[in-house]
């Protein structure tokens, strides 16, 4: 039995799925008390409420549950940050973080996967390999503290004995996105085609262009070489890109988006950097066998397709 911290958010739900679709049997730790969702109905699946900054609750799981491996999730960060205590709330996020792999010990679980980001190789460029160097100084309390668990998470490997993998996610889109255009425009690119409405790209850091891209993952796909990495009889290394393992520019998820809303109101100007950085995948592939199934358009078809049965518009 995987257990999945978060997994009723974004990744941790399509993880879920991925799982089951396995044969696999989960337990969904969340912080608030939730029941399972009706897309859930029937699967063998088991709902805990537990905060992993509460030690004593989360080893409480266990003695309810034989888990065999964990797929933690759930934010190890100080997201959103606490202005007014900053180092209380940093404290929490790595403490929950030591928590998980303290429970996998105990439990005698074999490997935990632990979420890192994308946002670890910014300022590099080109085909990012997962032993390339990484810079110290990062944009976002995000990726430094993915940075931080990274280090922690090879020293806590060594010292448990528990298999401990970074799980490196690139920029990821598709149903259940609660982020929108908080770093990249393509999920509010298609929210606004099923809306019937031009685009609101005021929440990103910069102007978008039509040229700008990123290795974009479909949400499927991110949950399918998470759930390969959490179930292969042996991984070579302790850090995956969970990728595209391509880049892919605004104009190419527009084109996507007007295979399925012709009329869609997405124009983007153009004036950017047709930069084509992206997430190396060949470990993934060798250790897992994991191909990406979704190209834009087919991600953009079923995101739309989700989005227009009345889903989250």
């Amino acid at each position: 039995m995987i257990l999945v911290t978060g997994g009723l958010g974004f990744i941790g739900s399509h993880t879920v799925q991925a799982l089951l679709d396995t044969g696999e049997e989960c337990v969904l730790l969340q912080r608030r008390k939730a029941e399972a969702p009706a897309y859930l109905a029937g699967a063998k699946v088991a709902m805990e409420q537990a905060d992993i900054t509460d030690l004593p609750a989360l080893l409480d799981v266990g003695e309810r549950h034989k888990v065999t491996g964990i797929v933690h999730l759930a934010g190890s960060m100080p997201w959103p940050p606490d202005a007014d205590r900053p180092v209380e709330a940093a404290r929490r996020a790595i403490g929950g973080l030591l928590n998980v792999v303290q429970a996998a010990q105990e439990w005698e679980v074999k490997r935990v996967g632990v979420a890192s980001t994308i946002g670890v190789y910014s300022g590099l460029t080109g085909a990012l390999r997962e032993d390339m160097p990484l810079p110290m100084a990062s944009f976002h309390l995000i990726p430094t503290f993915k940075k931080i668990g990274e280090l922690l998470n090879e020293h806590l490997a060594g010292a448990t004995g528990v298999e401990v993998v970074n799980y490196r996610i690139s920029a990821t889109w598709g149903p259940r996105d609660p982020h929108g255009a908080l770093f990249f425009a393509a999920p509010e690119l298609v929210h606004a085609a099923a809306r019937g409405t031009e685009p609101d790209l005021s929440t990103l850091a910069a102007p978008p262009y039509a040229e700008d891209s990123i290795d974009l993952c479909y949400v499927k796909d991110t949950a399918r070489a998470i759930a390969l990495l959490q179930l292969a009889d042996r991984l070579s290394h302790r850090t995956y890109n969970v990728a595209s393992g391509r880049a892919t520019s605004n104009a190419e998820v527009i084109a996507a988006i007007r295979k399925v809303v012709p009329d869609a109101r997405i124009d983007l100007p153009t004036g950017g950097t047709d930069g084509q950085t992206h997430l190396d995948i060949t470990r993934l592939r060798q250790d897992t066998g994991y191909a990406p199934a979704y190209d834009p358009e087919r991600a953009a078809a079923d995101y739309l397709t989700w989005l227009r049965a009345g889903n989250e518009l």
